[in-house]
């Protein structure tokens, strides 16, 4: 049995919660790596990784290299004498990087891969309406998300599940799945399964402005799934329209009306207390949205405030 000496790199809150538990099962992190700090937000203030705020409260060793071929870099990284990394949500590294310790390099991935490799998988599963998914570690090989893998655990999505809390559910079963992987490495008793590529293969691609826009001319299922694979982030949004004034809106909670009705695709009706968007199979009902320059609010919030005429519209 070798006694594991562990290089972690990760960025993300998902990542801190799985360096949390190793740390919590006693293995030994002789080094920390996350991404260089950057300025956020309106103030442009330099915003630490969660993992960075995660190792300064440890006191662990930290490196944050903005290039990872650079020499003095993996000089440094030699130096902490690793003969494991854990990779979870960083970015893809160089060989010299992932061949570098004796008992190899491995990453933990939020699918069950080889479906959904790449930058969103909480996301899409659920914008495409996987009713199950789960956490996959494997070693790291010189593509993306594509080595073989160690161990595999699924989990079912509920219809009303959003990424938010798909995210913190699979943070739980990737902690227990990479302190099951670590246990088998130090062991020595590891197999793997070669990842076999077919043409159904889904992919998580990158998401961007255009792949978070609603198409009103989907299906309500479709609809609905976009606005909860995105919630809380980085949201749906669409443009609304409303007398002279013109909104990029984000959408974050909402649900499925399945009636017919006379309505353009689009068009919005509301009540008192409700804003309903015209689909072709019934209506989006808006549970909460927000405004630009205004916080997050419930439907009817806005609707205290704001008079939406009869011509009112989302594209």
């Amino acid at each position: 049995m070798e006694k594991l000496r562990i290089v972690f790199m990760g960025t993300p809150e998902f990542a801190v919660g799985i360096l949390d538990t190793i740390i919590k099962n006693n293995y030994e992190v002789v080094g920390v790596i996350t991404a260089a700090d950057k300025p956020a937000g309106r103030g442009q203030k330099i915003k630490y990784s969660a993992v960075k705020e995660y190792a300064l409260e440890h006191n662990l060793k930290l490196l944050q290299p903005t290039n990872l071929k650079d020499e003095s870099f993996l000089s440094e990284l030699r130096s902490l004498n690793a003969n494991l990394q854990v990779v979870v949500a960083f970015r893809m590294l160089p060989e010299l990087v992932w061949r570098m310790p004796k008992l190899g390099t491995f990453n933990l991935h939020a699918s069950l891969l080889p479906n959904y490799r790449g930058a969103a998988p909480i996301n899409w599963a659920i914008i495409n309406g996987e009713t199950k998914t789960g956490v996959t570690t494997f070693f790291i090989d010189d593509k993306i998300d594509t080595g073989a893998m160690i161990l595999r655990k699924e989990i079912e999505i509920s219809s009303d599940e959003n990424a938010g809390e798909l995210h913190d559910r699979l943070m739980l079963l990737g902690s227990e799945v990479v302190t099951d992987t670590l246990a088998l490495i130090e062991k020595g008793t590891v197999t793997t399964t070669t990842q076999v590529d077919n043409a159904e293969i889904k992919t998580a691609y990158k998401l961007n402005r255009e792949n978070c826009k609603v198409d009103w001319t989907k299906s309500a299922t479709e609809i609905y799934n976009l606005i909860r694979g995105l919630s809380p982030y980085p949201s749906a949004w669409c443009i609304i329209k409303n007398n002279d004034d013109e909104w990029s809106v984000k959408l974050y909670e909402a649900k499925i009306i399945s009636e017919k009705h006379a309505f353009k695709i689009g068009q919005i009706s509301t009540s008192k207390k409700e804003i309903k968007i015209a689909v072709k199979d019934g209506f989006i009902q808006i549970l909460s949205l927000q405004l630009p320059g205004k916080k997050k609010m419930q439907a009817h919030e806005l609707l205290n405030g704001v008079t939406f005429s009869e011509k009112a519209q989302a594209e």
